[in-house]
C-alpha cells in the first residue's frame, strides 16, 4: 500500500471555497490562507445563531498502545462515511503538534484512505497558530522575570515562578534549564525549563474560548489570558498574567488563531482544523468555537478527544462540554485487536520497532483477557449517560475469531453495537456500518447533561471520585508537596474548578505496567498545578513529562525534499 503521504498527494484537493460552501459557510465569512486551507470568521456565529444544531458524536477509544489506534482515521472516516450515506457531516480535530510529527508518533491528521490533506499542509505550520501561542506564552514568561528583575513590585517568589518556556519540538535537554547567567545586565539566575507549546495553558485556553462574534471571543480569550497563575508572592498570593500587564499583549498575539481552520479531508468533507492540547498533561480536544460552527452548518459533527477514554473523553465531558454548553448524542470508542491483546500484558510494544510475531497470531483467548479494558471503557462512557458504538479499527492480519470476541466483549458490555471499520484502506465506504450504526443510535439517544462530579466539592474529593471511577482506583494517595499545593488553591478561591488529571494515556491507572482494567490500587498524586485561566486544577500523577525528547531514531532523520521539490517522509 501507498504511504499515507502518497495518497494524499494524488488525492483531488477542492479549492477551499468549494469546502466551504460545501460547509454551509457563505464567502464573506472565509478567509482563505492559500489555496487550500482558511480561517473562519466569528462572526458567521452571529449570524447562524437561530439556525438549529446539528448532532454531536464524540469519537474516544480503548487504551492505546504507544501507536495509536487509529482514532483520528476513524473520526475522519466516520465523517466521510457520514456524508456518503446522505447526511451533511462534519468532522472537528485538534492541530498537529510539529514535536511529535517530528519524534515518533506522526501527524494528527489520519492516515490512508482517510485523512486531512493537502496532508503535508496540515501538520507543518498549518495557519501559524501554534507559532502564535508559542510567542505569545514566551513574551508573557519574559514579562513574568522582567517584573521581578526590576524592582520586583509584585514580590514574585523566584521559587515559585510557575510559567516556563514553550517550543514546539521534542528536546530533552530543555526540559530542566538555569536562566539569567552571564551577569546583572544578563537577568538573575534562576531554575527553569521549556514545555512543549501544545502544553501551554494558552493553548488549553484558545480551545475553551466561546463566542458568537469575533468581539466576543477577543473578550473570552483576554479574560481567561488574564486569570492565568503565573506565579506566586513570598506570602503565597498568587501573580496573575493581568498583575504583569501581559494579557493584552498575548491577546494580540493570539487574536487571530481564535478563528477556526477549514481543510478537508480526501473525499472532501470540511474538516475544522482548530487548537492541540495535549490529552495527558491538558484537557485533550479540538476548539468550542470550531464545534459550534460546524454544529451550526452541518447535521452531523464528529469530534475526537486525545487518548482513551479515561483521558481526553473524560476530560472532554467534564471540562468541555461544562463550558460549551454542547453535549454528545453518541460517543464511539474506538478499539483494536492488537490493543485488546496488549492489555493483557504478554507483549511489548514500541514505537518505531516491529510488532512481536506473537501478537499477530490468531489468538482470541488474550482477545477476551484484553477485553476488560475495553468493558471498563464503555462503562467509563456509560457513566456519563451516552450510548456507546464501538469501532473496531481493523487489520488485514484481524482474524475472523477475534473479531467476534471484541463484538461479544462490547455488546456485553452494554454498547449499542460495534462495527468493523476499514476506513484506512477504503476511506468513508469502509465506515458505511458504523456511520448507520451511530445515526441509528443518535436518532434513539436521549443523552443529556451528566457530569461525573459536582464544582462545589472540594479538590481532593473530586480527585477521588474521578480515580475511583474512571481508573478504578481503591483509593487516592498525596505527596505532602501536592497535600500543601490543593490546601494553598482552595485558600485562594480555586477550589471550584474541574479536574484535568495529568497520567499516562498507556493505562488506566498512572502506572504504565498496569493492564488490563486494574482495581484496589492506590492512585498516588505527586503535584497539584492550577490552569485557573484554562479554568481546571491540573494534579501530576506518576511520571509525567510536559517536554518529549527525541528517540535514536526519530521520524525527522527521514523527512526531506526530493530531486522534484516534494516533501518525503513525513508520515
Amino acid at each position: 500500500m501507498k504511504t499515507s503521504l502518497e495518497i494524499a498527494n494524488a488525492a483531488r484537493v477542492a479549492p477551499i471555497a468549494e469546502i466551504a460552501e460545501r460547509a454551509g459557510i457563505p464567502a464573506r465569512f472565509v478567509e482563505p490562507h492559500g489555496r487550500n486551507r482558511a480561517k473562519i470568521d466569528l462572526s458567521l456565529l452571529d449570524e447562524l445563531r437561530d439556525r438549529p444544531l446539528g448532532t454531536y458524536i464524540l469519537v474516544t477509544a480503548i487504551t492505546p498502545t504507544p501507536l495509536g489506534e487509529g482514532k483520528t482515521t476513524t473520526t475522519i472516516g466516520l465523517g466521510m462515511a457520514l456524508n456518503r450515506i446522505g447526511k451533511r457531516a462534519a468532522v472537528a480535530l485538534r492541530q498537529s503538534s510539529l514535536g511529535p510529527a517530528f519524534g515518533i508518533k506522526g501527524g494528527g491528521s489520519g492516515g490512508g484512505y482517510s485523512q486531512v490533506v493537502p496532508l503535508e499542509e496540515s501538520i507543518v505550520h498549518l495557519n501559524g497558530d501554534i507559532h502564535a501561542i508559542q510567542q505569545a506564552h514566551n513574551q508573557l514568561a519574559a514579562l513574568v522575570d522582567n517584573s521581578w528583575y526590576h524592582g520586583n513590585p509584585l514580590d514574585i517568589d523566584p521559587e515559585r515562578i510557575l510559567i516556563r518556556r514553550a517550543m514546539d519540538v521534542n528536546d530533552r535537554f530543555l526540559r530542566n534549564i538555569t536562566i539569567g547567567k552571564g551577569g546583572k545586565k544578563d537577568g538573575i539566575p534562576r531554575e527553569s525549563g521549556f514545555d512543549m507549546t501544545v502544553a501551554s495553558e494558552l493553548m488549553a485556553i484558545l480551545a475553551l474560548a466561546t463566542g458568537s462574534t469575533n468581539a466576543e471571543a477577543i473578550k473570552s480569550l483576554r479574560a481567561r489570558i488574564a486569570k492565568m497563575v503565573v506565579a506566586f508572592t513570598r506570602d503565597g498570593r498568587p501573580v496573575t498574567a493581568e498583575d504583569v500587564r501581559g494579557a493584552g499583549a498575548a491577546t494580540v498575539l493570539m487574536r487571530e488563531t481564535l478563528k477556526p481552520n477549514l481543510m478537508q479531508t480526501i473525499e472532501n468533507t470540511p474538516a475544522f482544523v482548530h487548537a492541540g492540547p495535549f490529552a495527558n498533561i491538558a484537557h485533550g480536544n479540538s476548539s468550542i468555537l470550531a464545534d459550534q460552527i460546524g454544529l451550526r452548518t452541518s447535521e452531523y459533527v464528529v469530534t475526537e478527544a486525545g487518548f482513551g477514554m479515561d483521558m481526553g473523553g473524560e476530560k472532554f465531558f467534564d471540562i468541555k462540554c461544562r463550558a460549551s454548553g454542547l453535549w454528545p448524542a453518541v460517543a464511539v470508542v474506538v478499539a483494536t485487536v492488537r490493543a485488546l491483546k496488549s492489555q493483557t500484558g504478554k507483549y511489548k510494544i514500541t514505537s518505531g520497532k516491529p510488532l512481536p510475531p506473537e501478537l499477530l497470531a490468531e489468538n482470541p483467548d488474550d482477545v477476551y483477557a484484553g477485553g476488560a479494558n475495553l468493558r471498563k471503557q464503555i462503562e467509563n462512557v456509560r457513566a456519563f449517560g451516552v450510548p456507546v458504538v464501538v469501532a473496531l479499527n481493523a487489520y488485514p492480519d484481524d482474524k475472523p475469531s477475534e473479531i467476534a470476541a471484541v463484538r461479544e466483549i462490547a455488546m456485553g458490555a452494554g454498547a449499542v453495537g460495534m462495527a468493523v471499520s476499514t476506513v484506512f484502506a477504503e476511506g468513508g465506504a469502509g465506515g458505511e456500518e458504523l456511520a448507520r450504526m451511530v445515526v441509528a443510535a443518535a436518532e434513539a439517544s436521549q443523552s443529556t447533561p451528566q457530569f461525573l462530579y459536582p464544582l462545589d466539592r472540594p479538590i481532593k474529593e473530586k480527585i477521588h471520585t474521578l480515580a475511583t471511577t474512571i481508573y478504578g482506583a481503591a483509593e487516592v494517595s498525596y505527596d505532602p508537596a501536592a497535600d500543601q499545593q490543593i490546601a494553598s488553591f482552595e485558600a485562594n478561591g480555586f477550589g471550584q474548578l474541574p479536574i484535568c488529571m495529568a497520567k499516562t494515556p498507556l493505562s488506566l491507572s498512572h502506572d504504565i505496567a498496569l493492564k488490563g482494567a486494574p482495581t484496589g490500587y492506590t492512585f498516588h498524586i505527586r503535584e497539584v498545578r492550577a490552569s485557573v485561566g484554562a479554568g481546571f486544577i491540573f494534579p501530576l500523577a506518576g511520571d509525567m513529562m510536559t517536554m518529549p525528547g527525541l528517540g535514536a531514531h526519530p521520524a525527522a532523520h527521514s523527512i526531506d525534499i526530493d530531486e522534484d521539490g516534494n516533501t518525503v517522509g513525513l508520515f
